[in-house]
């Protein structure tokens, strides 16, 4: 899909995008974003290390973890039909505890942590677009990594319904899976060689 398929004056939905098979692709309030390039190799390996530890807690437990890419829908309202959700995308990691959310597409609903790895192409969608919608739709843990810095900031929604100021790790700490209070990950082993 290229630029040719503008809508003008209007917003892409869902029933637009599921559509699209030649590139990766994210909706956020209508507005259309390519997921072009591919990452690069600190990002997978960051995202196959976190993945892996989530996988390997989440065994015999009700949630569920998925890696990009995975569909997550966001519907502005309860029992919102597919085809007129304005926001689609595919974080890089989601933990989803509600089941009755997934469906064979993917997600449909805040998924309770999501992980956004942040690279050049993505990281201002990722801090500001992404983080207003995440906040938005009360997704509980948003957690951004910064892999060349080595640093990872979790927000935790509010009572408010609001992002508090991130909690921030470095390689040499250890954090706290919020939802989790058992699961600890060492960000070494997350940042190191």
């Amino acid at each position: 899909m290229g630029l040719a398929l503008k809508k003008e004056n209007e917003k892409y939905t869902y029933g637009d995008y599921k559509y699209w098979n030649d590139e990766r692709y994210e909706l956020i309030n209508g507005e259309i974003y390519n997921m072009s390039p591919a990452p690069r190799r600190i990002h997978q390996k960051i995202s196959g290390t976190l993945f892996a530890l989530f996988h390997t807690y989440l065994k015999s437990k009700p949630c569920e973890v998925y890696n990009a890419p995975f569909d997550v829908r966001l519907p502005e309202y309860e029992n919102q039909h597919d085809d007129t959700i304005e926001s689609v995308v595919q974080p890089d990691i989601v933990v989803i505890c509600d089941k009755n959310k997934l469906d064979e597409f993917g997600c449909k609903g805040a998924p309770d942590i999501v992980i956004e790895i942040l690279s050049p192409a993505t990281s201002k969608k990722d801090l500001t677009e992404k983080f207003y919608l995440y906040e938005k739709h009360k997704v509980k843990e948003y957690w951004i990594v910064y892999p060349y810095e080595q640093v990872l900031h979790i927000y935790l929604l509010q009572p408010d319904g609001k992002y508090d100021k991130s909690k921030i790790y470095t390689i040499d700490d250890t954090c706290t899976v919020h939802l989790f209070e058992d699961m600890t990950v060492d960000m070494r082993e997350v940042f190191g060689e």
